[in-house]
């Protein structure tokens, strides 16, 4: 009995210590669970999107099973979708510009182009590997295209100004893949990610057309700007730019909003660059 009394003890103790901790840090003190944006149903909303875009390669998420037809799908998404948006905001506390059905609607509009690039990603995919011997075996098999699809689903509602969600959707693709792109990055048509592991991708990075990037490449800031407390300043240009027909190979480090990579520059394994590259060159590490 004396000691399941001191493990009571322990534990209201433990609970007060807890939140106290609460109560003086950043954390909401009267945040609504209710409202935070739910992370099991945005991964949802992601496999339907997933489901919706490619049939049959992709299969409905839990709970989404006995739909029958593409516009049920649609619509079982939309509701989703806009519950996870009203949550967004009101948690995050920003200002709202569009009501949420209003960027909800937004978003589904922009489906069929979204469908486009990721079949061109598909293509370049499978034209560039020799390994791939289909393209139904991209869709199925690659995670550097998974995490593409969710990246360009993600960034789309990031351009849409969407708080919280669209990082939720592409840390869940880092989780599955090991393949970081932030939604903020802007990305070409015909993206090729080979292998993928380890690649990083930056905020406000952008990337051409016909870009094959191998696994390992970090696409970073070389270093953050301080405001006058210190601390690193947001929203400003921290990551490089890639031109259009560039292959980075393997483990290779691009750093700095500054540093632009021109057209048809090949960017050798291992390599650490914090500079400009002119258009057609070719570096790499040698030791």
């Amino acid at each position: 009995m004396e000691r399941f009394l001191e493990s009571v003890g322990l534990i209201t103790g433990t609970v007060k210590n807890l939140e106290a901790i609460n109560s003086e840090c950043f954390l909401k003190k009267d945040a609504d669970k209710e409202l935070i944006p739910n992370r099991k149903e945005i991964v949802k909303v992601i496999k339907d999107l997933q489901s919706l875009l490619f049939p049959n390669y992709f299969k409905h998420s839990e709970g989404s099973e006995n739909v029958l037809s593409q516009t049920e799908l649609l619509l079982n998404i939309y509701n989703r979708l806009i519950e996870q948006i009203k949550g967004a905001y009101a948690f995050n506390g920003t200002s709202m510009e569009k009501t949420p059905e209003e960027l909800c609607n937004a978003f589904i509009e922009s489906l069929p182009k979204i469908k486009q690039l990721l079949i061109k990603d598909i293509e370049a995919i499978y034209e560039g590997d020799p390994a791939a011997k289909c393209h139904e075996e991209v869709l199925i098999c690659y995670p550097g295209f998974y995490a593409i699809s969710i990246f360009r689903l993600a960034h789309e509602l990031y351009t849409l100004k969407v708080p919280l969600i669209p990082r939720v959707m592409t840390e869940y693709a880092h989780e599955k893949t090991g393949i970081d792109i932030h939604a903020g990055a802007t990305v070409g048509e015909y993206f090729f990610i080979d292998h993928g592991t380890g690649i990083v991708i930056g905020e406000t990075t952008t990337i051409g057309n016909h870009v094959k990037i191998y696994q390992g490449v970090t696409l970073g800031a070389k270093s953050f700007e301080l405001d006058e407390n210190g601390a690193p300043v947001k929203d400003i240009k921290r990551h490089p730019d890639i031109g259009n027909n560039v292959v980075i190979y393997a483990n290779a480090t691009i750093l700095g909003g500054n540093t632009k990579i021109g057209d048809n520059c090949v960017i050798g394994g291992n390599t650490w660059l914090t500079h400009s590259v002119e258009a057609g060159s070719t570096i790499y590490y040698n030791k």
